[in-house]
């Protein structure tokens, strides 16, 4: 007997349902990117492996799915390589690509090779799987959709004003209530100089990163553990505590950061970008999160998370300002920023709030009753006449009995039935069934398309 087929863990298939719920958000945000002005681009599912590594700091690296070569990549190695330890070093000979692990960093690859072709500051969006090799659970996927939006090639802080309008307008559209928590690295790199400790800013924004996880407790034993001094571990404390309104947030860092020129920079750049948020004010609610940190190495300026209000499973959308990813690929000198949204996690909070439009909104509208070949011939130039004006339709395929026809009518949760039989044509007219009422009424073709029309 053969073993029943399966898929990797950490990897999902999709019903025609779940796909329309999908759909709804892709188009969703789709359309309030090109509303923005951001215009379109795909990248490769597999990068050189030299583009990705060194990206996402020592964990994120431990994550990259990584592709053997093609061929027998063993006939090139000698005895003694193969039996190499660590195994990360023979890992370098028979691996030269992988799969991306997120969309920010070949977007960075792409504006280098593609300089020459680009109108900067240039607004694209990409929405395309990634893949990372975590370890599955509730809320975390092997594969995932992210949706990037990026601006680069400009330094203003409108760009990360125009990113949080677009995080507010995608999801007030969604029905979704959400906080857009807000940060500044310059202001953690400001706090790090502070304490005494500047040259582990990137172990202290690690372990921030963890603190809604594992706690203060074992961040900072984490912190320790780096080699921070207790003295250093003590004046940061303070700041992973700190409590209340934005105003009085803003006026315990400029406490904290008096002395520290990068610090006080970051500080200023936060509070023009709430100015900008106060000037209009959004739908959703935004905060200052002086431990939100974001664990990628690339962010260097304003970072960006956002977490439902409704329903708890960790951040939904999230990025920053990253002056420095291009040089990485030989292009000095250019500013971008980002957010992705992360359309899986937003899809389990949809579905757990039960926010998405009933499945007739997403599917058919309209389903023709099959009587035969004779009754065929006429539905035909209707069912042209709904589909040109937008309407989803259906005639069934086979003349078979009217139950099996309507149990899959609702089946389907197809809200509308129409019947077309010898009187109908007789009389010019169609039999319109509304599935969940169970009113039916006599209408003529014109009629009908303004009726499903009007329905939606």
């Amino acid at each position: 007997m053969a073993d029943k087929p399966s898929i990797p863990k950490g990897t999902r298939d999709f019903s025609p349902l779940e796909m329309a719920r999908r759909n709804h958000i892709f188009d969703t945000i789709r359309r309030i990117f090109k509303v923005h002005g951001f215009l379109p681009i795909e990248t490769p599912a597999m990068e050189n492996l030299s583009t990705l590594m060194g990206k996402y700091g020592d964990e994120g690296d431990k994550l990259l799915f990584k592709i053997l070569n093609s061929g027998d990549f063993k006939s090139k190695l000698s005895p003694e390589e193969l039996s190499e330890t660590p195994a990360g070093r023979l890992g370098t000979k028979i691996s030269e690509k992988g799969l991306r692990y997120d969309l920010t960093v070949p977007f960075a690859r792409y504006v280098v090779q593609h300089r020459n072709e680009i109108d900067f500051p240039f607004k694209r969006y990409q929405i395309q799987p990634v893949w990372r090799a975590d370890r599955p659970q509730r809320g975390r996927y092997r594969e995932f959709y992210q949706c990037d939006v990026d601006v680069i090639g400009s330094n203003s802080l409108l760009n990360e004003f125009e990113l949080i309008q677009i995080i507010d307008e995608v999801f007030q559209a969604l029905s979704l209530k959400v906080v857009i928590k807000l940060n500044n690295r310059k202001v953690l790199a400001g706090c790090a100089e502070v304490i005494g400790a500047p040259e582990q800013m990137i172990d202290i924004t690690v372990a921030i990163d963890k603190l809604e996880k594992i706690g203060l407790e074992k961040v900072l034993a984490e912190l320790v553990q780096k080699g921070l001094s207790p003295d250093s571990v003590t004046k940061l404390e303070p700041l992973l505590k700190m409590e209340g309104s934005t105003a009085e947030k803003l006026i315990f860092l400029a406490g904290f950061l008096e002395g520290s020129e990068l610090g006080m920079a970051g500080l200023q750049e936060v509070r023009t970008l709430l100015a900008y948020v106060e000037a209009d004010p959004l739908g959703s609610e935004v905060e200052l999160d002086l431990t939100l940190a974001r664990g990628l190495n690339y962010y260097t300026g304003s970072i960006l998370e956002v977490k439902s209000a409704e329903y708890a499973i960790g951040s939904i959308c999230g990025g920053g300002r990253y002056d420095d990813l291009t040089g990485i690929f030989g292009l000095e000198g250019v500013s971008g920023v980002g957010v992705s949204f992360g359309a899986d996690r937003i899809y389990d909070v949809l579905l757990q709030l039960e926010r998405f439009p009933q499945r007739g909104d997403l599917d058919t509208r309209l389903l023709f009753v099959n009587f035969g070949e004779a009754e065929v011939k006429h539905i035909i130039p209707i069912l042209g006449r709904l589909r040109k004006s937008g309407i989803a339709s259906e005639l069934y395929p086979d003349q078979t009995k009217m139950k099996k026809q309507m149990n899959y009518a609702n089946n389907r949760k197809i809200p509308f039935v129409a019947l077309l039989g010898e009187q109908e044509i007789a009389d010019g007219m169609i039999t319109l069934k509304d599935m969940e009422t169970g009113m039916q009424e006599r209408l003529t073709p014109e009629q009908l398309v303004e009726r499903i029309s009007s329905a939606k």
